[in-house]
């Protein structure tokens, strides 16, 4: 959980998760407390402000670095690239308030099991531990490891036995106390945030609605004395024995199965739809951790929160029993929901950016700050009118609305996705992915159909290969062990009267014809069993001389093992037989060598690169003797010596979407990469077919083994020719591969993809490291990969920089989905702890609509950045040029100018709808970029200039007057009278305040009324300039609302400026000036448009002249795929074709030079290498 520093003062919390923090121990001083009470006070909570919004400033100036032991407060940092603080204050829990009589019992056990954390962090004989609370989840400090430490969650230290035996006949209600004391009740609880902290309460609102259900489920727990009590779930502690009874039930928390079967629904978890089987973990008596003793395969044993457990399967021993692991936030439900509430920061330019930008208006408010200080002061104002000037300078260069306005671009986006059934619980990756720029599939489900099409199997016969058994001539298979293991070798179950499960194992069992129920119980010694499935031929033939074949055990299906087996007995036979599937390379390696035919590798090869999906198949006959029965059989023991069956061979279609998406996406310049778990050579085709390989790509096969003895590890580089079509009975077995022998002359423009397994990878990160990003690059087919192996290549991918989007179904592809910019679970279910988008379309359709959404909502944030800024800017230099004359807008002229237009245009500039077709570019990611930059310049720039000469120039027209005027006249004249001329006798000795406050209570005049007209339209002008359309968005003229509300803010200025009537005037503290006036106001907007526009579309929206520019400059990019492409395009041996490439030895000599070790198949090519 954490590892602390020799010194005491660190530690590291969550090592190696998602969450992983740095913690510092503080004790709070007296003294600087008094002085931060005392800041609060003088800058009336500004500094309190500045301290919650940096908490390690707050930890800075309150306390000292102290020993983590004695820390009343800790101060937490992420540990990636972020480095977020965050503080929290150390709690006291002592156990007397649980329990007075507790007190009288002090070196008294509180807990059963005397390693664990509660244990531990139990102080004596005060009976009191420290704890802290960290994003809903509550950590103690561990007095023996000297560090913080989860509670909530039975320790991973322990064994399977130990699971077993301490936990395995349920705790005391004396310790069932002290534990939920301790770790706190069983709920997932989302407050809903009041309006007045939170705008968004829609979402708290639906978060709470999603897990308020959880809260409340009775359940049957287990105590000690062997007594079952029910209770509510929200009372559950880890630990607690919970039994599951037949009935449907949704689990309110993560517990490990102890005894019995269990099929459960877990689709909220990985978005498969497909029933789970859960088997109980075994009573081994070993000292390894039981997550390490059970390898990846761990999660067969764990029920999980929110999943449904449709059906059970009771065992000898009893009624399915399962040991509470995990509750509260700490379950996968739990971690679900924080990850909605606490989601992981994006490393994304445009935030970056965006803070920067905020600086730089930061820096002009401060300019605009000393400007009315200076301009104020020296005419003598009061320090009450400069300080409301100063704060309105201020807020105007730095708009509140931000970060808000920022955000509606998402919004809209999101829902638009909802409504095309793609459901976001990470709305701010949305943005992110308008810059994605590989997209990553899995195969099985995702490129392809689901189901298979079974089209024959091609048994063995010793050293040979028979004729193919076609399931499409109608014949049945005779009865035997082939006939055995498609019948019986399954995960499939009953369920409400139907077979469910694996499309796979239900597309091979219904060609056999057979027909399966469950059996009451089976026996095994004369005891009965756990009720097993039974199969049986729909008719009894001589043909098929048995009842049915009863499933007695079954070692399920790990994408890390790549196979499954079961243990069954034929009926009326006392002999079991052992029965395996998965993988041909992998089963085969369980088998005796006599077994497997000669030709098994061209055999595999030929079907594989027809796109087929081809499963190996195995059996043995299982000798009981001097075993204890089938239950303490191991996998290792039933998994050896087997005979090799045969080839099962499947056809597994693309989908119909397939293709034409993955045309849309090259077309888009987006790079597509196949990650599978499936056979290489049918991954191979299946790209080739779907159009992710072009058809005039060659595809280089790496090849790469682990070193063994005192052979290194080698690389071999492969050329696959073209095959030719033949039909799949007649082949011939060498004409698939074509090694063309010499030097590959390489043409520079050629395309060339990559192509590897999962063990091939794995080779080249360990040993050849330094070329991984030069295959990365060109790499296109990555199979047989492990659902950790997935992960690791994504994360490869985006050290290269790459923008990484992953496809997938969910089952195997969780970790993957979750480390990818953009992660898209297939799923019929709304939110899935798989992945931040979820999309109930079946197909890969949803890939580019997310993307032409990210894109739309990157380039509406920009947009409105850009508006927001010029919207500052221009109210900013109003209010410099008006301070100039220490004159201000009125109320009414800020009130229109920054709700009924800025807001409105804010929320309604958004609502542009994504373009409907991929542009081959992507928008840019960079606010502090030469075009944005210049854009905002160039603006800011025209509307000083307008600003500036219409400030000016009125006050060189003959009928101006510097006195305020209420009343338009005839001829659209204005007052001339001066009342301060009037009255300058009596007042001559009138101070420079008393005007000031006259102009407060008076803001009508012609300076006013020239820029407030000119920066209101100019607002009109930036949003429609602003608004951009195509290649990523719609057209303006499709956003109804927005153009609807241009043309009515429009035409209300106009009004304004030419209207003459006096309440609207007196109403909006305007005064009337002649006509000629007002058709130059007019003039200079229409010029400014004119230039606004032309320059835009001209210079800034110029592609073609950026590109120029960026050329004549050498400009390049810095990603570091682009870095590694121009280096490879430069390097004439890349790709190294037809070679092999050797790791270095031990003692640091390369294999190259020890003639032993050159590859037979490129002797020849090598010899000058060797």
């Amino acid at each position: 959980m954490g590892e602390s520093n020799k010194n005491g003062y660190h530690a590291l919390l969550n090592r190696g998760e998602e969450n992983e923090m740095d913690i510092f121990g503080y004790r709070t001083e007296g003294c600087r407390r008094a002085w931060c009470i005392m800041g609060h006070i003088l800058s009336l909570g500004f500094l309190q402000l500045i301290f919650y919004w940096k908490p390690e400033w707050d930890v800075w100036a309150n306390c000292i670095p102290c020993y983590l032991q004695e820390a009343d407060v800790v101060l937490l940092r992420t540990t990636d690239d972020f480095k977020k603080y965050s503080r929290k204050k150390v709690m006291w829990v002592f156990l007397s308030d649980l329990d007075k009589s507790l007190a009288g019992k002090p070196d008294q056990l509180m807990i059963t099991d005397g390693n664990s954390v509660i244990n531990r962090a139990i102080m004596r004989p005060e009976l009191k531990l420290r704890m802290i609370r960290l994003q809903k989840v509550s950590y103690v400090w561990d007095n023996d490891e000297k560090q913080f430490q989860k509670v909530g969650t039975l320790e991973d230290s322990l064994s399977c036995a130990d699971i077993h035996s301490k936990f395995g006949s349920g705790l005391t209600a004396e310790e069932q106390n002290i534990r939920r004391f301790i770790c706190g009740p069983n709920v997932i609880e989302v407050e809903v945030t009041p309006i007045w902290k939170l705008l968004v309460k829609e979402e708290s609102v639906k978060l709470h609605k999603l897990v308020e259900s959880n809260n409340s489920i009775m359940v049957t727990v287990r105590r000690k004395n062997g007594e079952c009590h029910e209770m509510e779930s929200r009372h559950l502690v880890p630990g607690d024995i919970i039994i599951l009874t037949g009935k449907k039930l949704y689990l309110p928390c993560d517990a490990i199965l102890l005894s019995g079967g269990c099929i459960v629904n877990e689709s909220m978890l990985t978005g498969e739809s497909i029933p789970v089987i859960k088997t109980p973990l075994p009573n081994v008596d070993l000292y390894m951790p039981w997550k390490l003793h059970s390898g990846e395969d761990y999660k067969r044993h764990v029920l999980f929160c929110g999943t449904e457990v449709i059906q059970t399967k009771s065992s000898e021993q009893g009624p399915v029993k399962a040991v509470v692991l995990r509750t509260g936030f700490n379950t996968a439900k739990g971690d679900l929901v924080r990850s909605i509430l606490y989601p992981k920061p994006m490393s994304f330019k445009l935030y970056r950016d965006a803070f920067r930008f905020l600086l730089v208006l930061a820096m002009v408010a401060v300019i605009g700050l000393v400007y009315t200080v200076l301009v104020f002061a020296s005419q003598g104002a009061f320090l009450s009118e400069i300080v409301i000037k100063a704060l309105i300078m201020v807020t105007t260069a730095v708009p509140p609305a931000l970060s808000a306005a920022l955000s509606t671009g998402t919004m809209y986006a999101q829902r638009r996705m909802k409504k095309k059934g793609i459901y976001c619980i990470s709305p701010q990756r949305i943005n992110v992915c308008g810059r994605l720029n590989l997209v990553c599939f899995d195969k099985t489900g995702t490129l392809t159909e689901d189901g298979l099409d079974l089209w024959g199997v091609s048994p063995s016969g010793g050293n040979c290969f028979l004729k193919v058994h076609k399931f499409s001539s109608g014949k049945d298979l005779p009865w035997g062990p082939l006939l055995g293991v498609m019948a019986s070798c399954h995960s499939l179950i009953v369920l409400d009267g139907q077979i469910q499960g694996d499309p796979l194992d239900l597309k091979m069992f219904e060609a056999t014809k057979w027909e399966m129920e469950e059996e009451s119980g089976a026996k095994d010694n004369n005891r009965i069993l756990a009720p097993s499935i039974i199969v049986k031929p729909a008719t009894k033939t001589s043909e098929v001389p048995v009842d049915g074949i009863s499933i007695l055990h079954q070692f399920p299906f790990s994408s890390a093992l790549q196979r499954m087996s079961v243990i069954t007995r034929t009926t009326d036979e006392e002999t079991l037989t052992v029965y395996m599937k998965g993988a041909p390379e992998m089963v085969v390696r369980f088998c005796r060598p006599e077994t497997v035919p000669n030709s098994f590798s061209e055999e595999l090869q030929f079907y594989t690169a027809q796109g087929l999906r081809v499963i190996g198949l195995a059996y043995k006959t299982l000798e009981k003797e001097g075993q204890d029965g089938v239950a303490s059989l191991t996998r290792e023991q039933v998994e050896s010596d087997l005979e090799f069956l045969g080839l099962l061979i499947m056809e597994n279609r693309l989908k119909v979407e397939t293709k034409p998406v993955l045309e849309e996406l090259n077309e888009a310049q987006i790079r597509t990469v196949m990650i599978t778990g499936d056979n290489l050579k049918t991954a191979i085709t299946v790209a080739k077919t779907s159009g992710l390989i072009s058809d005039d790509g060659k595809v280089i096969m790496v090849e790469a083994n682990e070193p063994t003895g005192l052979s290194p590890a080698s690389i071999s580089w492969k050329l696959l020719g073209e095959h030719k079509q033949n039909e799949y009975g007649n082949h011939d077995k060498n004409i698939y591969i074509n090694i063309e022998g010499g030097s590959h002359e390489r043409n520079g423009k050629e395309n060339f993809y990559f192509a590897m397994s999962g063990k091939s990878y794995q080779v080249i990160i360990q040993h050849f490291n330094t070329l991984l990003p030069k295959v990365l690059v060109n790499g296109a087919i990555f199979a047989r990969m492990s659902p950790g192996q997935k992960s690791s290549l994504i994360e490869e991918f985006q050290k290269l920089d790459y923008y990484v989007c992953m496809c997938g179904d969910g089952a195997n592809d969780c970790g993957a989905l979750k480390m990818a910019h953009a992660g898209i679970s297939l799923s019929e279910q709304e939110a899935s702890v798989a992945s931040p988008f979820t999309s109930k379309t079946p197909n890969i359709t949803c890939v580019p609509q997310l993307i032409k959404e990210g894109r739309a909502a990157l380039v509406t944030s920009f947009c409105v950045f850009k508006y927001m800024t010029l919207y500052a800017m221009i109210q900013f230099i109003c209010l410099l040029l008006l301070y100039w004359q220490l004159k201000i807008l009125g109320n009414y002229q800020f009130l229109i100018q920054d709700v009924v237009v800025t807001i409105l245009v804010c929320l309604t500039m958004s609502l542009n709808h994504a373009y409907p077709k991929l542009a081959p570019y992507r928008p840019p990611a960079q606010l502090i970029s030469p075009p944005l930059l210049l854009s905002v310049v160039i603006h800011v720039c025209l509307s000083l200039a307008m600003q500036s000469c219409g400030f000016l120039v009125v006050q060189q027209q003959p009928w101006y007057s510097s006195a305020p005027s209420r009343t338009c006249r005839p001829f659209n004249g204005s007052t001339l009278e001066d009342p301060f001329a009037t009255t300058a006798t009596a007042d001559v000795n009138r101070t420079v305040n008393e005007a000031l406050r006259e102009v407060k209570e008076n803001h009508e005049s012609f300076e006013t009324t020239t820029l407030w007209l000119l920066s209101t339209v100019n607002f009109i002008i930036m949003a429609f300039v602003f608004s951009k359309g195509k290649p990523f968005r719609q057209p303006i003229y499709t956003n109804y609302i927005f153009s609807f509300l241009l043309g009515s803010l429009l035409a209300l200025c106009m009004f304004l400026l030419f209207t003459d009537m006096e309440s609207i005037y007196s109403i909006m503290e305007l005064v009337c000036t002649p006509t000629l006036w007002r058709i130059n106001i007019l003039v200079m907007l229409l010029a400014t448009f004119v230039a606004s526009v032309i320059l835009e579309e001209a210079v800034i929206e110029n592609r073609k002249l950026w590109l120029m520019l960026k050329e004549i400059v050498g400009y390049h990019s810095k990603s570091q795929y682009r870095k590694f492409i121009r280096m490879l395009e430069k390097d004439p041996n890349w790709p190294p074709v037809n070679r092999t490439h050797y790791g270095v030895l031990n003692n640091g000599v390369t294999d190259t030079k020890i003639q032993a070790y050159c590859n037979p198949a490129y002797e020849n090519h090598e010899k000058q290498l060797c």
